[in-house]
């Protein structure tokens, strides 16, 4: 019986990178011999075993044979003939086919470690194409490793482009292409993975709400970059680059969605797409099944950004509408997110990345303002009911107004005070 390291730990390993959880194959052993030395089997369908002291995973060296569409559909076999070889050629990339041997020795049968020096991302057999999985993986690779230098190997790209075509992605289960997209979400490069999907064809199958935006102009007054897919991913960056958070992200990369479906000769202007988007978010998240908390912040981004870039312009009886639709005084951290995916929509055009947004702690200060009318105050005033909410809004609209004052805005030339130029995505 021997044991070796394998898949993502070696790889980090030789990246530099930490090494979050460690893989290991049992070469020359049955299932009876592990579970006999005190190892706990967890898998059902695949042949592995918790280490009796370490609980980390082991599996028996194994092949798989193809049996059906998608990623269920495979049989296994694991037996002592099956070599580390036969194995590491079943995985998904080069980089992580690789093994360590207990006594330090490298194990690389199919030339990961070049692929890492030449920062591919490239397949290690045409076995890749039973798995439509393994289209995720790439993607949310090169989400994770874009600032390494990775890239995707021209023939694995085609060889997912051949996988689309079959119809591999179409067997692919909601929760499973979630799970994937919210681990790229994460990543350090997150738009990495919708520029895969989109180069192979699998956007379109997956979330033809994003593909639909490719193509799609806009004004080149207020978007240089003129495609609207371009628009979304140099947003999705920006909210990279803003905050770390996955929903942030997401509302992000969703919300323009409305634009993907303007009649073409109403374009490049986009009238009512914020209201538009708020649906095509909605089924998405459904289709999906993305977590409430990630659909509800998608929604109000692609309600309000417009909103929320015109906050300079707005009477205070508006400002106080939006607090009340985005549920602001109640919810401070949503709405300081949604402040940040319209920061990240502001920026996300060519030439404007590192352009000042007010707007954000203007509508701050709305909210504090609004926040300091007590109402608890009015309650000991005898007020009730319908007379106690119209008094909250009129005094609140009051404190609003104090915020709306033209000194809290920019000056201009000459020291005249004006407000910050709008920013117009119609």
């Amino acid at each position: 019986m021997k044991t070796y390291l394998v898949g993502g730990a070696v790889r980090d390993r030789l990246l530099g990178l930490p090494v979050a959880e460690r893989d290991w194959v049992v070469v020359d052993a049955t299932a009876a011999e592990l579970l006999a030395r005190g190892y706990k089997q967890v898998g059902k369908d695949f042949p592995v075993f918790l280490h009796p002291h370490t609980r980390e995973e082991h599996a028996l060296a194994r092949t798989e044979r193809k049996t059906a569409r998608g990623y269920h559909g495979f049989d296994v076999h694991a037996t002592p003939d099956v070599s580390l070889e036969d194995d590491l050629r079943r995985r998904d990339l080069t980089i992580n086919a690789m093994a360590l041997a207990q006594d330090g020795t490298l194990v690389d049968p199919f030339g990961g470690r070049a692929d890492l020096q030449e920062r591919w991302l490239h397949h290690v057999s045409t076995a890749f194409s039973e798995d439509p999985v393994r289209i995720l993986r790439v993607a949310r690779f090169a989400a994770r490793l874009g600032p390494l230098g990775f890239r995707v190997h021209p023939d694995t790209v085609g060889l997912m482009r051949d996988m689309v075509a079959a119809g591999e992605v179409d067997a692919l289960v909601a929760e499973r292409v979630w799970k994937e997209l919210q681990r790229a979400l994460e990543d350090a490069e997150p738009w990495r993975f919708i520029e895969v999907l989109q180069e192979c064809g699998a956007l379109a199958r997956l979330f033809p709400e994003i593909d639909a935006l490719y193509g799609v102009p806009q004004p080149v007054a207020h978007h240089p970059e003129v495609d609207t897919g371009v628009h979304t991913l140099l947003v999705l960056r920006q909210a990279a680059r803003l905050s770390k958070d996955p929903e942030v992200r997401f509302a992000a990369l969703v919300h323009d969605l409305g634009k993907g479906v303007t009649p073409r000769n109403e374009w490049p202007r986009h009238v009512g797409h914020e209201r538009r988007g708020v649906a095509l978010v909605q089924a998405l998240c459904e289709r999906i099944r993305t977590p409430a908390s990630y659909r509800d912040l998608g929604m109000l981004a692609a309600r309000y950004h417009l909103l929320c870039h015109r906050a300079a312009e707005l009477r205070p009886s508006t400002v106080l509408r939006l607090l009340e639709a985005t549920d602001a005084l109640r919810r401070p951290q949503r709405f300081a997110w949604l402040l940040l995916a319209c920061e990240a929509d502001a920026r996300g055009r060519l030439g404007r990345e590192a352009e000042p947004y007010p707007q954000a702690e203007l509508l701050r200060s709305a909210r504090d303002a609004a926040l300091s009318v007590d109402p608890q105050a009015l309650a000991g005033q005898g007020l009730r009911g319908a007379a106690m909410g119209e008094a909250l809004r009129r005094l609140r609209v009051q404190a609003l107004a104090t915020v709306f004052r033209p000194k809290a805005h920019r000056a201009g030339p000459g020291g005249t005070v004006v407000p910050p130029p709008p920013l117009r995505q119609n």
